[in-house]
């Protein structure tokens, strides 16, 4: 089964990390949550959720994980403003390993610089900032690009995401 790397911080979309997490594990899959400091406590916006932090992003290679998991929520504006989680997620982009991204995920793609010529949406709000990242930008429940990139935009798409995400993990 797949090692899954989820980055995230504070002010996560809740229900955008326990739905798709719960559907990992649930077919057999590892998930490794990483921010900046191991064993931190971060809080989900709707304060739904509580996640212990399992590793720092400064103790992993992304060559040990098999996918990337980008809740979405103001983490993963706060993440890209750190060099380190950009170029993690770059990585993953550029050997095509599979990358899950939904609602405000994809904005850590956006400044990776990872999006242009791809098929991907993302939470309304950003459509336009992945068109100027040169991102062909669908406004569907679940958009995968080339067998790699599986991008959705809101909690109400979490079933195709999920469904979409374990097919490439197969």
């Amino acid at each position: 089964m797949s090692k899954i790397a989820c980055i995230l911080t504070d002010m996560f979309e809740d229900i955008e990390y326990k739905a798709p997490v719960k559907a990992f594990k649930d077919n057999g899959h590892e998930v490794v949550t990483m921010e900046k400091e191991q064993g931190k406590k971060v809080k989900g916006k709707n304060k739904e959720s509580k996640v212990t932090i399992d590793a720092s992003i400064d103790d992993v290679n992304p060559d040990e994980f098999d996918a990337l998991f980008i809740p979405g929520g103001f983490s993963p504006d706060q993440l890209r403003a750190d060099d380190r989680f950009v170029a993690f997620a770059k990585h993953f982009m550029d050997v095509k390993k599979p990358v899950f991204a939904i609602c405000h995920g994809p904005q850590l793609l956006i400044t990776a610089k990872a999006l242009e010529g791809r098929k991907a949406t993302g939470f309304k709000s950003i459509h336009v900032d992945m068109e100027y990242a040169g991102a062909l930008v669908q406004d569907e429940e679940v958009v995968v690009c080339n067998n790699q990139l599986v991008t959705s935009r809101e909690p109400k798409d979490i079933p195709a995401f999920n469904k979409e995400a374990l097919a490439l993990l197969k």
